[in-house]
């Protein structure tokens, strides 16, 4: 089969794993200036501990508090910076760190050391030792609300339960990734990115470490309650077309008892005389089943608004500055 013809990817991992001769870290920043001190104190101090010359790439989101220009004066060798011209959200930013990183592995991570870097060192043995893909989990979502913990571990459910690709529960972007995985990613042509499904899509060997994850050590979440569950819509329908089928079954089940309790009327009307009666459950079966009907075509609509974003084909993101100490 020529290449031309094939529908299917190639993508090898290497089998003997000594040290990888490039380790990438991707960090997406949005207004994350303040943090930025601490956040490279911890970078340095995994450095010896990789034994790997390393790449930070940095994506600045359109901040607003001046990061990109304290990136540009950071003097650490390895920091790659790109601006973005606006605030494309974090999920392409993402995508952008992973277009333009270029390591052997590569792991994106958190700005705000939630996520801890040191963590790192632990990842790359298990690359060591044959595992393309590591995951990095949460023990425990202690420093969450409530009403987050409830809703995150139900999403996970969820997902995993209509989806193909599986997300392992309180895993966040935090991982690491041969080149090879990478690579599958950067094919993946979709506007609509939902991350944590496309990272965990092309499967490879993977394996898992957990960790304790600390406080955010500057500033907030950036996440509103809207955003996140926006981030959690998008997610389920762009990774399964179960939504329509149940709309496409409750519609049918809805249907034939209709049909069956209309025939039932009609006998008991022309048998035993009787009209239809009860003009408040006449009322509240019209309003459910125009709630039903809202609820699908708002689902249809759903999948609709997404073809018609990937029908564009605008680029995922525009880079207006770049900054690289590793060229200088």
């Amino acid at each position: 089969m020529t290449a031309s013809t094939m529908v299917g990817v190639i993508c090898t991992p290497p089998r003997n794993r000594r040290q990888p001769g490039l380790v990438s870290l991707v960090i997406p920043m949005f207004n994350e200036r303040d943090g930025l001190d601490a956040l490279f104190q911890e970078i340095s101090k995994i450095q010896k501990d990789i034994a790997s010359p390393l790449e930070v790439v940095c994506i600045d989101d359109g901040s607003s508090d001046g990061t990109f220009d304290a990136l540009c004066q950071r003097e650490e060798p390895y920091i790659r910076a790109f601006k973005f011209s606006r605030n494309f959200g974090k999920e392409v930013a993402l995508s952008a760190g992973l277009d333009m990183c270029t390591g052997d592995v590569v792991i994106p991570v958190d700005a705000d050391l939630q996520e801890p870097p040191t963590l790192i060192v632990q990842m790359l043995a298990e690359w060591r030792k044959g595992f393309d893909v590591v995951f990095a989990v949460r023990k425990n979502r202690e420093h969450d609300t409530k009403s987050k913990r409830i809703t995150a571990g139900l999403f996970y459910k969820v997902f995993n339960l209509i989806s193909e690709s599986k997300i392992p529960e309180n895993s966040g972007d935090f991982r690491l990734m041969d080149k090879a995985v990478v690579d599958v990613i950067r094919r993946m042509p979709e506007r609509n990115r939902f991350m944590k499904g496309l990272l965990t899509w092309p499967g490879f060997s993977t394996t898992e470490i957990y960790f304790d994850r600390p406080e955010r050590h500057a500033g907030g979440s950036k996440w509103t309650p809207l955003k996140l569950l926006g981030l959690a819509v998008g997610g389920l329908i762009s990774f399964s077309n179960l939504p329509l089928r149940i709309a496409t079954i409750c519609g049918g089940v809805v249907s034939t008892l209709a049909f069956f309790f209309a025939i039932y009327v009609v006998i008991r009307y022309l048998l035993l005389g009787d009209p239809v009666q009860g003009y408040a459950s006449l009322m509240t079966a019209i309003a459910f089943f125009a709630g039903m009907q809202l609820l699908a075509l708002g689902t249809l609509g759903e999948y609709i608004g997404r073809i018609y974003i990937e029908s564009k084909r605008r680029p995922l993101y525009i880079i207006s500055e770049i900054h690289d100490n590793m060229e200088e």
